[in-house]
């Protein structure tokens, strides 16, 4: 078997131009990503990822932003309107574990009928008082153990039906005070206190198919952003225990400074296993893919391990769910 290009890589419109699938033939990412552009119908959604799947010949992950609240591509009228998590779990005081799980079970129903079997969440950051707007209510909570029993449920949620969960941000983006879309937030707490706040949802969570990395800089353990930092890697392998396959967030996101090249190598040399590159043009999808390359060896077996983690959706009546959800958060 040939192995996959260490790549995640999306499309421009609705539907792939000749030019995107011959460049998606030729360099084989492991998988895609879906953005707002990208929708319209269900049927169109449909006949994009079959589309995709073509192109590389094999039934690749397609992995999409459905966390709710702000960051969710599919919406109203045609699918869910989700609060954002934070609100969602207040509101659900002591029910929130049940909550989540069947909020994302939902949520993984509407995506597995489109053909995406990917989400990227649970995002179990922890969130502080400086935690920047761009990230606080996408958070579960500000204490740790509460936010990785919501993350457990989210993921449970997701696999049952028939979603593979990607854990974000490893290994933990909360207390960023800054938007890393935009510049490279640094963080200057103690090493005592990061392992026993921020990477703590991420070890309760290290069995999980696959994580994304945090664009942060975390003084205590590297002067370089986690994504591209080896050091910050090794405790991500051997403290923390995520032994899966780590993706990268995106490489456009401003927090990295340097060629889209120069990152992916960087990325991949620090010990990442996949490149996630979004929102460029095809010129830039290319200078990565290229850089990129194969997968190593032991990135292609935990691709495969992910892969070969998909489950059928369990049988579930959705009106039924819906309606439990409902009762939970009326009653909370």
């Amino acid at each position: 078997m040939n192995r996959f290009g260490a790549t995640i890589l999306d499309a421009d419109g609705l539907s792939l131009s000749a030019e995107e699938k011959a460049f998606f033939r030729d360099v084989n990412p492991y998988g895609f990503i879906l953005f707002a552009r990208n929708i319209d119908t269900p049927d169109q959604v449909r006949a994009l990822c079959d589309e995709m799947r073509a192109c590389v010949g094999r039934d690749a992950p397609i992995t999409i932003d459905q966390e709710g609240g702000r960051v969710q591509r599919l919406r109203a009228p045609v699918w869910t309107e989700w609060e954002p998590p934070l609100e969602f779990v207040t509101a659900a005081g002591e029910k929130a574990e049940e909550a989540m799980y069947l909020r994302y079970r939902l949520i993984a129903a509407e995506l597995h009928a489109l053909g995406i079997d990917s989400n990227c969440a649970p995002m179990v950051d922890v969130a502080g008082p400086g935690t920047h707007a761009f990230l606080h209510n996408r958070c579960y909570g500000t204490d740790p153990q509460t936010v990785a029993k919501l993350g457990r449920a989210a993921a449970e949620g997701m696999i049952a039906g028939g979603v593979i969960p990607v854990l974000k941000h490893i290994p933990g983006h909360g207390r960023a005070t800054m938007d890393s879309h935009y510049d490279l937030p640094r963080v200057s707490v103690s090493r005592e206190e990061l392992d026993t706040v921020d990477f703590a949802p991420f070890r309760a969570l290290n069995d999980l198919p696959m994580g994304m990395t945090a664009h942060l800089a975390y003084d205590a353990i590297d002067d370089k952003p986690a994504t591209l930092s080896e050091k910050v890697m090794k405790v991500i392998r051997e403290d923390i225990g995520f032994e899966n396959l780590i993706m990268t967030d995106d490489l456009a996101m401003k927090a990295l400074k340097g060629s889209l090249a120069d990152l992916t190598r960087q990325a991949l040399a620090a010990g990442c296993d996949v490149i996630l590159h979004c929102n460029g043009t095809l010129a830039d999808r290319r200078a990565v893919a290229e850089a990129a390359g194969e997968m190593s060896f032991g990135a292609q077996t935990r691709a495969l391990r992910a892969l070969n983690g998909r489950m059928a959706p369990d049988d579930i009546d959705i009106s039924r769910a819906t309606a439990q959800l409902g009762t939970l958060l009326s009653r909370a």
